[in-house]
């Protein structure tokens, strides 16, 4: 199976590599960093205007057309340089409103998504044993809309995020829910995360929503496979940046007389990173060509789950051994690989770390279907 990269993807890759590493030097990361929002406003506006945001919306919504492929390539690139931008959690949103929104939903937040002029978020995690594909957050149907009541953890980049997609059960099974994020009965608990980035707790009394899609069809799942899918592909990216700064580490320290990187067990530990890397790389590719039609769910959910779960064990590990071959200076927080590792640690448990990936995954090829 082939998985190189076609022309157009090429081109987002390029673009997107330029513009990321225009911004995203040490000196922008530590002030982004130091800011209440945590997210490079200037960086965003930049990928919108170049037209990366759009590029992964549909052609009749203003977009490329190039749908998670060309997200995952975009968010390969952010991870590689560890900048501060909320791609995954606002596109994998938009494209679960693109494909399952009504024209008005449509209409009202994807423009605004594709200019860079408004966000949106997801809120899939909850406290809890539960998973994001059995969430405990309630909808009750109310007239023509919705109320939900529950919270939702870590929904990561609230700063700036207009809108929310929740993931709630309904009578009729899980389902997806648009919700304000100053709409009555929604408030906000920030908490910072192990990558430094802000995230919040969500808490909903009563809060009014609109169904994306219909409780208890595609939409969850839908949602949640792409989120597998957005999380692999930024920590592919992490894994593949750490590695670089590794390789350039070792070529310019000496000890003995000899550069290290000339040493039989340090190349044994970056060979080991590169295997890694290349599963990682070739799982993701799997899974997004899964997507495609003719479309099956299970085998998507399938080849989503293993490139999830390489995500969180080859991608812990790789940056692991990138930190250990760093030795002392691996540790200090200002080091460039320091983020890397952060970042690594952060993506590795979110929606689960590796053995929940491992259950999901036992449960769909035993049972058919994935409960948590």
């Amino acid at each position: 199976m082939d998985f190189s990269l076609g022309e157009e993807f090429e081109a987002v890759r390029d673009l997107a590599r330029e513009i990321l590493t225009d911004h995203a030097t040490p000196e922008r990361l530590r002030e982004v960093e130091c800011s209440p929002a945590r997210v490079d406003e200037r960086l965003w506006a930049d990928l919108a205007s170049a037209g990366l945001l759009a590029a992964v919306l549909p052609e009749r919504d203003g977009g490329a057309g190039l749908g998670m492929a060309g997200l995952c390539v975009l968010l390969r690139e952010q991870g590689r340089r560890v900048a501060p931008v909320p791609l995954w959690p606002a596109l994998t949103g938009a494209l679960t409103v693109a494909a399952h929104g009504t024209a008005e939903q449509r209409s009202a937040l994807l423009p605004g998504l594709a200019d860079g002029s408004a966000r949106l978020t997801v809120a899939l995690e909850e406290f809890g044993p539960s998973g994001p594909l059995a969430p405990r957050t309630a909808a009750a149907e109310d007239g023509t809309g919705w109320r939900l009541t529950g919270v939702k953890a870590v929904v990561p980049a609230p700063a700036g995020a207009a809108h929310v997609l929740v993931t709630a059960t309904a009578g009729a099974g899980p389902g997806v829910f648009l919700v304000a994020a100053d709409a009555p009965g929604v408030s906000w608990e920030y908490a910072e995360t192990t990558s430094h980035d802000m995230s919040a707790h969500l808490t909903l009394d009563g809060a009014p929503a609109e169904a994306v899609g219909t409780p208890g069809d595609e939409v969850c799942g839908r949602l949640v496979r792409h989120a597998w899918l957005a999380l692999a592909a930024v920590q592919a990216g992490v894994a593949d940046g750490a590695l670089g700064h590794a390789a350039g580490h070792l070529r310019e320290r000496e000890q003995f007389g000899r550069p290290l990187a000339t040493f039989q067990a340090v190349q044994h530990q970056l060979a080991d990173c590169y295997i890694d890397i290349e599963a990682m790389r070739v799982t993701l590719w799997h899974a997004v060509d899964a997507l495609a039609e003719p479309f099956d769910a299970l085998a998507a959910d399938r080849a989503a789950l293993v490139a999830k779960w390489w995500a969180a064990e080859g991608g812990l590990n790789t940056v692991h051994r990138v930190q250990h071959v760093h030795g002392g200076i691996g540790v200090d927080s200002d080091y460039p690989v320091h983020r890397h590792f952060l970042w690594g640690k952060q993506i590795s448990t979110t929606l689960g770390g590796a053995g929940a990936g491992l259950d999901h995954l036992g449960a769909l090829l035993t049972g058919g279907v994935v409960t948590a």
